[in-house]
C-alpha cells in the first residue's frame, strides 16, 4: 500500500513537489540554525574559559570582587600549597596558575631613547617545559604566527599587531611599566621571541605572555599567584559537576570573614556567559516549537488546498465503497512519505552548509576588532549529534500535523455533495 501511494506522489507534483520543498527548506534552515548557534555559543565559552574564567577559577574574595582591575595586591599567597591541595582534593580537574596584568610597554633604539610605547595586557603562565599543560589551554602553539615559545627567562610573546603598531621586529627588547602587588612602581625587561594572533580581537590588539617566574620576580609577587584555574577533561564545562566542586570547596575554605580568604567561582557565574549558557540551554526547545507550529500551519493550509483539489478524487473512492477512515489515513501515509523525503534532503543540504561553517567560519574581525569580550572573530558552527535529528524529526511531526489537521475535512463531506463537485 505504501508503494502505492509513493507512485501516486511521483506522478502527481502537485501532490508532493510543493510540500517536499516546504519541509526541505524548514528543515535545512532549522539544522544549519542549530549547529551555527552550537558552534558560536561553545566557541564563545571555551574561548572566555581557555583566557579568562577556567571551568572553575579559585581567587581571594577581595580579588574576586575586582577582577577585572587586575588587583594582584590582593592575590592568593603560597599559591603553590594552594594548588597542590587542589589538585589532591579534585583530582579530576586540571590546574594552573595565571597573573593578569597590564601596563605601559615601551621600545627602545640601541642608546635607550624611547621610540615608541603604548598600552597592554598580559598574561603570565607556566611557559618554560615545566608543564605543557597550559600552553595547550592558551593555543600556544596553533596561536604562534613567527619565532618561538620561550625558553629561558626574560623571554616573552607578543601580538603580531602589537608589534606591528610599533613598527618592531621579533627580538626587539621592551621594557614594561606597571604597578608592583606592594604598591610602587615595577619595571621589567624581557625580550620579545615570537609573535601569537589568536583569532580574537580583544586578545590580538595588545597582549603579552610572559612565563609565571618573570611575572612574580617583576611585579614583586614570590609565591602569588592572582588567579587558579581549573579546566574539566577535554575541556568540556559540565555545570552541574563544577557547581558541586564549587559548593564543597567555599564550604571547607571560604571565611567570609577574611577578604583574603579564597573562595572558588564558576564559569556561569560570570554574567555574560552565565546568560550565554542559559540561551543555549533553551534555544533549541524554543527552535523546535517555533518550527514545529510554523511549519505545520504551513502544511496545514497547504492540505487544505490540496483537500479541495482532490475532492472529485475522494467522492470516486468513497463510492467505490473506500470508507472515509481509510482515505484520510491515505492522506496520513502520504504525508509521512513527504515528510521523510524533505526532511533527509534538508537534514543533508543543513549538515553540508553546517561542515562549511564549521570548517571555515565566518570572519567577523574587522566587525568586532573594537569590542571588549574574549569571543573569536572567526565563528564557527558545530556538528553534534543532535545536529542529525533537530530538523529530521520536527520536519517529518510537522508534515504529518498538517495532513493530520487538513484531513478532518473529509469526515465532515458527504458522499453525494463530493459527488457533486465531481460533476461540476
Amino acid at each position: 500500500m505504501i508503494g502505492f501511494y509513493i507512485k501516486g506522489l511521483l506522478r502527481d507534483r502537485h501532490r508532493s513537489l510543493f510540500p517536499v520543498l516546504i519541509v526541505l527548506i524548514g528543515v535545512m534552515i532549522t539544522t544549519t540554525l542549530h549547529c551555527y548557534m552550537t558552534g558560536m555559543f561553545g566557541q564563545f565559552i571555551a574561548d572566555a574559559a581557555r583566557f579568562d574564567t577556567g571551568h572553575v577559577k579559585v581567587t581571594t574574595r577581595a580579588y574576586a570582587d575586582f577582577a577585572g582591575e587586575f588587583p594582584n595586591d590582593l592575590a592568593i599567597d603560597n599559591a603553590d600549597s594552594v594548588t597542590t591541595v587542589l589538585r589532591e582534593r579534585y583530582p579530576e580537574l586540571l590546574w594552573e596558575q595565571r597573573i593578569k596584568f597590564g601596563g605601559l610597554l615601551d621600545f627602545s633604539d640601541s642608546l635607550g631613547n624611547p621610540i615608541s610605547q603604548g598600552p597592554v595586557m598580559g598574561i603570565a603562565t607556566d611557559l618554560m617545559g615545566r608543564n605543557d599543560q597550559d600552553i595547550d589551554f592558551l593555543n600556544l602553539n596553533k596561536a604562534l604566527r613567527s619565532g618561538r615559545l620561550p625558553e629561558k627567562p626574560g623571554e616573552a610573546l607578543a601580538a603580531a599587531r602589537l608589534l606591528e603598531e610599533f613598527n618592531q621586529e621579533i627580538g626587539a627588547e621592551a621594557l614594561l611599566v606597571t604597578g608592583s602587588a606592594t604598591g610602587g612602581m615595577a619595571i621589567f625587561k624581557f625580550e620579545i621571541v615570537g609573535t601569537i594572533e589568536f583569532g580574537i580581537p580583544m586578545l590580538d590588539r595588545n597582549l603579552i605572555v610572559v612565563d609565571l617566574q618573570d611575572a612574580r620576580w617583576g611585579l614583586d609577587m614570590m609565591g602569588w599567584s592572582g588567579e587558579i584555574l581549573g579546566y574539566q577533561p577535554k575541556l568540556v564545562y559540565d555545570d552541574k559537576k563544577a557547581l558541586t566542586i564549587k559548593n564543597d570547596f567555599n564550604s571547607a575554605f571560604e571565611d567570609t570573614t577574611n577578604e583574603y580568604s579564597t573562595t572558588m567561582n564558576i564559569l556561569s557565574d560570570n554574567p555574560q556567559l552565565g546568560v550565554s549558557l542559559k540561551i543555549a540551554k533553551i534555544f533549541v526547545l524554543i527552535l523546535i516549537m517555533i518550527f514545529v507550529f510554523a511549519m505545520s500551519i504551513v502544511l496545514w493550509n497547504t492540505g487544505l488546498l490540496q483537500g479541495i483539489r482532490r475532492y472529485g478524487e475522494f467522492g470516486v473512492r468513497l463510492a467505490m465503497g473506500e470508507s472515509k477512515t481509510r482515505v484520510y489515513l491515505g492522506m496520513v501515509y502520504e504525508s509521512i512519505v513527504i515528510g521523510i523525503i524533505g526532511s533527509v534532503i534538508g537534514t543533508a543540504i543543513g549538515l553540508g552548509i553546517s561542515y562549511y561553517l564549521q570548517e571555515v567560519g565566518i570572519d567577523m574581525t574587522k566587525a568586532m576588532r573594537q569590542v571588549d569580550m574574549v569571543v573569536s572573530g572567526v565563528l564557527h558552527a558545530k556538528i553534534t549529534p543532535l545536529s542529525f535529528f533537530i530538523g529530521f524529526v520536527p520536519g517529518l511531526m510537522a508534515t504529518i500535523f498538517g495532513a493530520v489537521f487538513s484531513g478532518l475535512g473529509i469526515f465532515k463531506r458527504q458522499t453525494a455533495q463530493l459527488f457533486k463537485e465531481l460533476e461540476e
